[in-house]
């Protein structure tokens, strides 16, 4: 995961010294090879124990290993896709379309970026095995979590979704550990997603979350945790690009699920024959 996305990420959440530092580390990147935790504290005006504290918020055992992971996201910036400009009232058809592809590309490989391989492969063997699942999301995410609900009833599972925050509150309130909620909430603050993740945690049913990078109560509460992204510099567009990120990670779980589970193809190639003979007929 690129330790510029992670800083990205939690940018909103640091203190005034972590926050001079992510300010000179995302501006002068190329400086960090250079200089010691002391001299970088030296230079942002900060102690070096909060170069450390720094280091170690961004889940690195020191600021040697951060040293080396800024040195080697440097080495694949090459790779990034980077988010060109805003749409204004003044772009034409073809500025906005150029605007948003590139700020959806930006959105998909910061979250790719963000998510661990192992993070994907026990969500996937956790929503096979779960016996009862319920993805729950309100406003934008209520309809991400409609869409993966549709997709895994598709594979065979029982999956539910509600827009109605306290019809899944009730419903999760007879959840057992053998039953599962994925918990989608862009900031993780959600008071009605906390709550039900809350409560889940209280009936032992397995937690996977959904969430922007870093702490937050609903990711604190989930076994499993998965992260999306939106991009702080396109404010008026934070809804789209929070479901194109959140699409994302559910499409690749939902893929990763079908490749794995021979008896879920089978009734997808089933549901899918249906559906044709029906419009055909």
């Amino acid at each position: 995961m690129s330790t510029f996305v992670k800083i990205k990420a939690i940018k909103s959440t640091l203190s005034s010294s972590e926050t001079k530092l992510a300010n000179f580390i995302l501006k002068s990147p190329n400086a960090i090879r250079e200089l010691s935790s002391q001299e970088l504290a030296n230079v942002v005006g900060v102690s070096q124990s909060s170069v450390v504290k720094f280091t170690q918020k961004l889940g690195y055992k020191g600021y040697p290993a951060f040293k080396l992971a800024v040195i080697d996201s440097l080495n694949n910036t090459g790779s990034e896709t980077k988010l060109h400009g805003k749409i204004t009232l003044s772009d034409d058809l073809s500025q906005i379309a150029e605007k948003m592809l590139n700020s959806k590309m930006a959105v998909l490989t910061e979250t790719k970026n963000l998510n661990e391989k192992a993070a994907f492969e026990q969500a996937v063997e956790l929503i096979k095995s779960a016996k009862r699942i319920i993805i729950c999301g309100l406003g934008g995410s209520a309809l991400v979590a409609k869409d993966f609900a549709y997709k895994l009833q598709k594979l065979g599972m029982a999956a539910v979704a509600d827009s109605d925050g306290h019809a899944q509150l009730a419903y999760v309130t007879t959840f057992s550990k053998d039953d599962l909620v994925f918990a989608i909430s862009e900031s993780g603050l959600t008071r009605e997603i906390v709550e039900i993740t809350k409560q889940a945690r209280k009936n032992s049913s397995t937690i996977i979350s959904l969430t922007k990078y870093g702490k937050n109560p609903v990711a604190e509460n989930a076994k499993v945790k998965l992260y999306s992204v939106a991009e702080d510099e396109s404010i008026r567009l934070s809804s789209i690009l929070a479901r194109t990120a959140q699409e994302f990670v559910i499409d690749i779980l939902f893929v990763a699920i079908t490749q794995s589970s021979r008896q879920g193809r089978k009734f997808l190639e089933e549901t899918t024959q249906v559906v044709r003979q029906f419009r055909q007929g």
